[in-house]
């Protein structure tokens, strides 16, 4: 195999290792609003381990799991980061891409979970997408600029911010700050790449919901959580800049 090939494979396996540790933080982020993170499992044994409990599996001192499926979890970021590799391939971006995936994959589990997304993760999101693309320009051999990058931040957060004044009850603020982020990985590859990421988010978010009315799960003013799916497509635009790149 060749560089390229070796790296999606590498990819895929970081992905998996990185999924496997998703369910946990899931698992303690999903609260509702002003409530303190989980502390405990479903049986409630206290959740411990490294880093004050966030890091290991999902799994109670009597051996149940617990939050979302890990294998699930593991295979979903397996796919995506393999895909982002395959799309970027030994590009140095591509380290950027590998890190905020499962912080990606992470938001949009606890988002279906509760219906929140928290600023514990919009926020550092935001920030360290901006900063490590700024260092990544400085790196030979990558494929897209900083400054569309920070102009996709703002921009798409202005956005954002605009259509949640207008009609709050669709979009709630967590989507907002989640656009900061959406709109700095997207910017790196240029403004087609974040026209093609926001519409596509959009277009999947309102199948989501077209889907559950006809499915009579909401009506047709409930909201329901779209932070998934403008996750899933800034995916699409991001991979589609990248094999453009």
């Amino acid at each position: 195999m060749d560089a390229h090939h070796w790296v999606t494979v590498g990819a895929a396996l970081w992905g998996a290792a990185a999924g496997t540790l998703v369910p946990r933080p899931a698992h303690r982020l999903s609260v509702e609003p002003e409530e303190p993170w989980q502390d405990a499992c479903p049986a409630g044994h206290p959740i411990t381990g490294p880093a004050g409990g966030w890091l290991g599996p999902a799994r109670c001192a009597d051996g149940t799991r617990y939050g979302p499926g890990t294998a699930a979890a593991a295979l979903v970021t397996a796919l995506i980061c393999a895909t982002l590799a395959a799309a970027t391939g030994p590009r140095p971006e591509l380290a950027v891409w590998l890190l905020l995936a499962p912080v990606a994959v992470l938001l949009a589990l606890v988002d279906f979970r509760v219906h929140r997304l928290p600023d514990v993760l919009t926020l550092p999101l935001a920030g360290a997408a901006v900063v490590l693309l700024g260092v990544v320009a400085l790196v030979p051999g990558h494929a897209g600029e900083w400054l569309t990058a920070v102009l996709g931040s703002l921009v798409l957060g202005g956005v954002y911010f605009l259509l949640f004044l207008v009609h709050p009850n669709g979009l709630g603020f967590g989507d907002v700050k989640l656009a900061l982020g959406l709109g700095a990985v997207l910017g790196w590859y240029g403004g087609g790449a974040v026209v093609l990421g926001t519409f596509a988010g959009f277009l999947f978010g309102g199948l989501y919901g077209l889907g559950l009315v006809v499915a009579r799960r909401i009506g047709t003013r409930t909201a329901y959580p779209i932070g998934p799916a403008l996750i899933a497509g800034a995916y699409v635009g991001l991979l589609s800049g990248a094999y453009a790149a």
